[in-house]
């Protein structure tokens, strides 16, 4: 958790955001051409020509037969157009070709209100959690007010980067009051955190450039990180039978059942969809890649802080 803490702040320093985007979040233009073409001689003849420009295949599934191109740029459209009939020698229609484009401005505003929602989405799982974990009823009054307040004043009376602002220093705030009066309630907002800066660092350093829906799959994210934490939390403090031990091998058992279920799903899943979906494909390996971080944050991570809890406790 410290290299990644670490390698995000170089990370941040060099490229002033979190992530690599993609066009439809820096805006740009998608252009997907049917048919089979040379993706390398494509790709060099484009260079120099377009804007940051990506291209990929689509193909066939079982006989691996290319079906079309992507080529994604952040050239505007009409540019885009002229410079692929050159190189192609045909004029780009309806038929044989789609395009997008998609405004920067547009872009912009559109990654910051998935910013705000993941704020919003892992500041309701992190109350959440203190209201089933935490034995204070005044802080779960006052969790409970300022979690509820935060969207309802952000959406209704500021800007979306007032919002994020607004978002980021009530998130501070009720982790700080999980901090002093509930540790198993940390343990699990810990452990989550920990899934999803370790998931975005590691597509970062793989390279991926984040695309709306990758952003979707970091909300879904926070979902398959608590799940198990929960249960491994209910496990060892709402049940007496047996030792500390059993128990935390009984839930750790029940547990990795669940995570590898999910995540052998997701795996087929990516392998499936990799040939003729790039927005399932980034969904997919974005989970695959928490899921995996998530057997280590919750086994090792909140197991430990648990464990020596309890020790202490009792």
């Amino acid at each position: 958790m410290l290299f990644s803490i670490i390698y995000m702040g170089i990370f941040y320093s060099k490229n002033q955001d979190i992530i690599y985007k993609d066009i439809s979040l820096t805006g740009g233009t998608s252009v997907t051409i049917f048919g089979k073409i040379n993706i390398l001689d494509l790709e060099q003849a484009l260079s120099e020509k377009l804007e940051e420009v990506n291209t990929r295949e689509i193909y066939d599934l079982i006989t691996r037969e290319q079906k079309a191109v992507i080529i994604e740029t952040k050239t505007n459209g009409e540019q885009t157009k002229q410079i692929l009939e050159d190189y192609l020698g045909y004029e780009l229609n309806s038929e044989n070709s789609s395009f997008e484009f998609t405004g920067s401005s547009l872009s912009e505003s559109f990654y910051q209100q998935l910013l705000l929602a993941i704020l919003y989405a892992f500041s309701f799982m992190g109350w959440v959690v203190f209201l089933i974990f935490g034995k204070h009823l005044k802080l779960k009054i006052i969790t409970t007010i300022l979690v509820l307040l935060n969207p309802l004043l952000g959406l209704a009376f500021l800007t979306v980067t007032a919002a994020i602002i607004l978002a980021l220093i009530i998130l501070l705030v009720t982790i700080v009051i999980y901090v002093i009066y509930s540790i198993p309630s940390t343990a699990v907002i810990i452990s989550a955190f920990a899934d999803i800066l370790m998931t975005l660092v590691l597509v970062d350093m793989i390279g991926i450039k984040m695309s709306t829906a990758g952003i979707v799959a970091f909300l879904m994210l926070i979902g398959y990180s608590v799940d198990t934490d929960i249960l491994l939390t209910t496990r060892l403090l709402k049940r007496t039978e047996g030792s500390l031990n059993q128990r935390l091998f009984g839930a750790f058992k029940t547990g990795i059942t669940m995570t590898l279920t999910s995540l052998l799903a997701i795996v087929i899943a990516l392998l499936v969809v990799k040939s003729f979906s790039p927005v399932l494909t980034q969904i997919f390996t974005i989970l695959s890649i928490g899921l995996c971080f998530d057997i280590l944050n919750t086994w090792i991570t909140n197991a430990s802080i648990l464990k020596w809890y309890m020790e202490k406790k009792e």
